[in-house]
């Protein structure tokens, strides 16, 4: 792959930077800047006592949105470096600057290890089983859409992928063309 355009890696980072569609109304952020404030303040040392702002849940979330995104990315064996830094880079600004690019690139470095131990499927059920709030499963779809447009759109490959990550949400079959249709027009506009 070549190196990604900058304009769309800008259209990127400001689409996965909007409240989610589904939210009602009182969402400041989205799910990928909310999650990462606090994976991003999480503390160095295990046996910190002075409040941080770190929420595992919250951790938890963030890592399941970069996991999702990306299974996705890697979908079709091509993750290359140019396609990795894309990707990193965009993870950083959409979370607001929130989480800093050593973290993004440890947090890769883990999911590569674990997507080569556990396999696809596997990491596709871990998924499916942290996520269970219905729009935050819709969100995580919209987020890998839209992160899978960085190399080029969403193939075929990276649509069973999304299908496969629907499908241990237990959403419905429309749930993913609903995704990419949606990270589809937040990028044209």
């Amino acid at each position: 792959m070549s190196a990604p355009d900058n304009e769309l890696l800008a259209k990127v980072v400001q689409s996965l930077s909007q409240p989610c569609v589904d939210a009602d109304g009182s969402a400041t952020g989205s799910i990928l800047g909310v999650a990462a404030a606090s994976y991003g303040s999480r503390p160095d040392e295990e046996e910190t006592t002075i409040p941080t702002g770190f929420d595992p849940r919250a951790a938890v979330l963030f890592e399941a949105v970069v996991e999702a995104a990306f299974l996705v990315a890697n979908a079709d064996g091509d993750f290359d470096a140019d396609e990795r830094a894309a990707f990193e880079g965009v993870v950083v600004k959409a979370s607001g600057d929130n989480v800093d690019a050593r973290q993004v690139q440890a947090l890769l470095a883990d999911l590569s290890e674990l997507l080569e131990e556990d396999g696809l499927d596997t990491r596709i059920k871990m998924i499916g089983r942290a996520v269970t709030n219905q729009i935050h499963q819709r969100e995580v779809l919209r987020v890998a859409a839209l992160l899978a447009h960085i190399s080029g759109g969403v193939s075929d490959v990276e649509k069973n992928v999304l299908d496969a990550l629907a499908a241990a949400f237990d959403l419905d079959e429309t749930t993913v063309p609903d995704a990419i249709s949606a990270a589809e027009k937040s990028l044209a506009s």
